[in-house]
């Protein structure tokens, strides 16, 4: 099957190619009336991005723990919950709300296979939920990154009084910079780089393989111990 996943703007002009070419077009979105709007122009599943993702979490501001019933209430198409889950619980409790599977994109960063320097690697592995910000709010095109001293110039930048100049903010956060820091020369503080809340969750670099047989396990024993007694 050929799976393509689109986002950040509206697929509908490449629709017709994709579904003549039988792709099957997963539509990442931070909202139910995105949602909605994918289903609607035949998008074949809906990834829903809450608050908690790396990267660019909308404008709303809205915790997959009401946005993924909020949005499985609402549509018919298949939904995968993508944005803060990197455990087997969180998967567990992410299909209990309505999803049929799962986004991972910061856990697969803290993995031994990820092409991610490993002082990148064991900053994640140090850090706690505490340890992301928000910039680019003043611009209405907030992304959640990691805590350095890039990102907390650049929030010193917006938080002055005044419309936000990009023509400043440009230079810090060029991907050229980001390259330097998580791939070429680990200084954490080189550049900005996108991980989500839930880096506080993750605690090891394991193979991709023993994450993911890891992950099914966890599932499982929240389902059949955690979740067992409330159908006794």
């Amino acid at each position: 099957m050929k799976i393509i996943e689109t986002a950040g703007r509206n697929p509908e002009p490449f629709m017709p190619m994709l579904k003549a070419a039988g792709i099957k077009v997963i539509h990442k979105c931070t909202s139910v009336r995105h949602a909605l709007k994918a289903e609607a122009i035949g998008c074949d599943i809906v990834s829903v991005d809450g608050f908690e993702c790396a990267g660019h979490p909308g404008e709303d501001d809205v915790t997959n723990l009401v946005l993924l019933p909020a949005a499985a209430a609402r549509l018919s198409i298949p939904i995968l919950a993508s944005g803060g889950i990197v455990n087997g619980y969180q998967m567990a409790a992410a299909f209990a709300l309505g999803a049929e599977g799962i986004n991972m994109g910061s856990r697969f960063v803290a993995t031994r296979e990820a092409p991610v320097h490993e002082h990148v690697k064991q900053a994640m592995v140090d850090a706690d939920e505490r340890e992301t910000v928000l910039i680019f709010r003043s611009l209405n095109n907030t992304a959640r990154v990691f805590k350095n001293k890039v990102s907390l110039q650049v929030l010193a930048i917006e938080a002055r009084a005044g419309e936000t100049d990009f023509a400043e903010i440009q230079p810090l956060v060029a991907g050229s910079r980001g390259r330097k820091a998580v791939l070429e020369e680990g200084d954490i503080d080189a550049g900005i780089w996108t991980v989500g809340m839930a880096v506080g969750l993750i605690h090891d670099i394991p193979t991709c393989a023993d994450l993911l047989q890891r992950i099914i396990a966890e599932a499982r024993e929240a389902v059949e111990m955690r979740m067992k007694p409330l159908l006794t």
